[in-house]
């Protein structure tokens, strides 16, 4: 039975509300609307402090009318009303054109809420032709309107008491207009069957679900909002992991070819001839893939390690033991630099013999025709048992004889359907070993890749030296840019080589930075002019500077990386394109430019470019940011500490969940309602446990039949994709 959660919102509020809603908020059904939770609630006596209102964003407020006066527009016919509303500190002013009729009810003395576009005019703020709702107390029952029986007098009460609800909200569509609707579609939604089975509610003292909607947006009190918003976030925290761990059952369900390396095989022949002891840590990850592979099942891992860790060391073990069964692996890169770098570093570390016998190929999307035809032949014959590539692996022109393994070298970089293109081409579901050099934090693993199991190496092979991290204060010492390029030039001249970093490849062109992060307004650091500037500048005067960015040929990126691998270039000034995975042991020096306007992750990936080749590392962070401000201090914090885990806890606490599931991962906005990663972890972990229990009494939920129809709701095709691309 269909659930009303389900409904369209045109059947429950008429088309024109219904349109409204969806364009200005993608709400499309009642479940959508009725999740669209307040983000506070306000109090009729409370007055909202307006002297910290932002320009040129639209704020909802609750203010009280001081003055109001109409006055004949200068230019043309025609009046303007001038309403003045206070806090009793700030003035805002409210303006209607031609609009004389809304002096009888913006009166003084009258208090209502405001919504708007905060603008400028003369030194005074004002909101130009706001909505407005008023207050105004409700008449008693029987006539008794004038507060002079109890009765009244209490309905006055709680009248005054009762919270607000105040809606994220659109200039189209103000938060009182949702709040009608969705009132609207309370008043006729019949009991909703709650997915959090009933002992489950009782043990933790939570509401049903049918009344904690009713009280997230009608609360009498304040308690009762708080009660519901309880009892929702752990249903949200539920549903989000079954939804997860039932995904796992489904995938473990899938038959899958065991891969075991085979005596006097690859990987025995590969681990014979290296010359160094892999780390505790690759080897405890290493025996969990192992296990994984020589299952029936396919493997779906996740393994985060820090900058130079040895994930792919690790990852290419297991793509010999799937060659000793007689499979092929696929390794998808994000770009074609790091494409062509693991396939130089693949066979490398093999060694003649075994590369020989592998014949490891590469499949690009600009590799020369004759190069590519002979790479899908061997591909699809079967003669290559290592591909690497990117997106183009994807295409329909690529076969393979024996897909095995299919390993994602920095999952967030690829879509739900790139990856599912790339699984189906196994003639059974090849196993899946996902690489990520961005530690987590173990909330965010478990609400982004809770269908994953995770692996970590977290230790460091031995003789990787230490990097010295450094931030570089403009705003409070502008003469130090100076000693950056004099610390530059003092490490070319001991015949080593350093990137700088720019957030833009020009003045009108952003590269591949967070814009939602907090940062400095003063124009960015782009590599064309950088460019210019360091070739220019007398300290560098012998040196061999190039540039590298994202909107280059791949085929001359390329070159330009092979060239700088080669020390034939001395600075690299680049974009974010070498943040993943570049390797030049030489290079002992990055210098970050407007390090503000990176996140933590990147700046700590960009950092593990330089120290990789035994020479000491160092990382000279620029910024503008001023001090006390959060983009200083996400930048000072990187300075602080080369615990790449130790950040990402850091960073989940400074950006809270904003960003961790917000667009840049998800494609949308976040998925997540009342759950926050960086504040309930505690709850996502019990959440899991017992939604875990259930699911092993009843896998198919046939006695839990409003929690399947809630998991058939959150797996919709846009959250099917968020999850899948985590």
């Amino acid at each position: 039975m269909e659930s009303p959660l389900d409904a369209k919102l045109s059947t429950a509020l008429g088309g024109r509300t219904a349109s409204a809603i969806e364009k200005g908020l993608g709400l499309a059904t009642v479940g959508d609307l009725l999740s669209h939770y307040p983000r506070r609630y306000a109090q009729r006596g409370e007055l909202t402090a307006l002297t910290e209102l932002p320009l040129d964003e639209n704020v909802t407020i609750v203010a009280e009318v001081i003055e109001s006066r109409e006055r004949p527009m200068r230019a043309k016919r025609g009046s303007i009303l001038e309403v003045r509303i206070s806090d009793g500190k700030g003035i805002l002013t409210l303006t209607f054109f031609n609009q004389a009729w809304r002096a009888k009810e913006l009166r003084p003395g009258v208090r209502g809420i405001f919504a708007g576009k905060v603008g400028d005019y003369r030194g005074t703020m004002q909101l130009a032709h706001p909505d407005y709702e008023l207050f105004e107390k409700p008449d008693a029952e029987g006539g008794a309107a004038d507060g002079e029986t109890a009765a009244a007098d209490e309905l006055a009460r709680k009248w005054a008491e009762q919270p607000i609800p105040i809606y994220p909200a659109t200039a189209t569509v103000a938060s009182w207009q949702l709040q009608k609707a969705i009132g609207v579609v309370l008043d006729t939604l019949p009991p909703l069957a709650d997915p959090v089975p009933g002992p489950v509610r009782g043990d933790r003292k939570l509401m049903s679900y049918s009344r904690a909607v009713e009280l997230i947006h009608r609360p009498q009190k304040d308690a009762d909002w708080g009660a519901a918003r309880k009892a929702l976030r752990f249903q949200e925290a539920f549903v989000l992991q079954a939804a997860l761990l039932q995904q796992r059952q489904s995938l473990r369900e899938q038959a899958a070819v065991p891969r075991v390396p085979r005596a006097g095989g690859y990987l025995e022949r590969f681990d014979a001839q290296l010359a160094f002891t892999l780390t505790g840590d690759q080897t405890t990850v290493g025996a969990e893939i192992a296990d994984d592979i020589a299952a029936a099942a396919p493997m779906n891992r996740l393994v985060q390690g820090e900058v130079g860790s040895g994930k792919t060391l690790v990852a290419l073990r297991a793509m010999l033991a799937v060659a000793d069964s007689g499979g092929q692996s696929a390794l998808l890169a994000p770009t074609e630099v790091l494409a062509g770098q693991h396939l130089r570093s693949i066979v490398k570390t093999l060694g003649p013999d075994l590369a020989a016998s592998l014949r490891p190929a590469i499949i690009t999307g600009q590799l020369p025709a004759a190069d590519k035809r002979k790479a899908l032949l061997a591909a699809v014959s079967g003669q290559a048992n290592i591909v690497v590539g990117t997106h183009a692996l994807m295409s329909e022109s690529v076969g393979f004889f024996d897909l095995g393994l299919v390993v994602v070298d920095e999952q967030h970089r690829f879509g739900v359907e790139q990856r599912e293109a790339l699984r189906r081409k196994g003639a059974t579901p090849p196993h899946v070993l996902v690489l990520t050099a961005t530690p987590i934090p173990r909330t965010v693993a478990m609400t982004v890749f809770g269908d994953l199991d995770v692996s970590t190496i977290a230790e460091l092979p031995s003789g990787r030296v230490q990097i010295q991290s450094f931030v570089v204060p403009l705003a409070d010492k502008p003469g130090w840019v100076n000693r950056v390029w004099e610390r530059l030039a003092e490490e070319l001249a001991k015949g080593r080589q350093g990137f700088v970093v720019c957030p833009a490849i020009d003045s009108t062109t952003v590269d591949d930075t967070d814009d939602e992060l907090e940062s400095s307004p003063a124009k960015r650091a782009n590599v064309t002019d950088v460019l210019a500037e360091l070739r220019a500048n007398p300290l560098l005067a012998s040196a061999r500077i190039e540039a590298l960015h994202g909107r280059l040929p791949s085929e001359e990126k390329d070159a330009i990386m092979r060239a700088f691998a080669r020390g034939e270039i001395d600075v690299l000034v680049a974009t974010t394109v070498i943040e993943v995975g570049v390797d030049v042991p030489n290079a002992s020096t990055m210098v970050i430019l407007d390090a503000d306007r990176f996140g933590v992750s990147q700046l700590h990936q960009l950092r593990g470019r330089v120290g990789r080749g035994g020479v000491p590392g160092l990382c000279l962070m620029v910024t503008d940011a001023e001090d006390g401000t959060v983009a200083r201090e996400r930048v000072e914090v990187v300075a602080s500490t080369l615990d790449g885990f130790e950040l990402a806890q850091k960073d989940l606490e400074l950006r809270q969940e904003g960003d961790v599931l917000g667009s840049v991962q998800s494609g949308g906005r976040s998925s997540l309602r009342l759950l926050r990663v960086a504040r309930d972890g505690e709850l996502i972990t019990e959440a899991r446990a017992i939604a875990r229990a259930v699911l092993d009494d009843d896998p198919a939920l046939a006695g839990h039949p409003a929690l399947r129809a809630a998991l058939d709701r959150r797996l919709d095709e846009a959250s099917r994709d968020f999850l899948a691309k985590n």
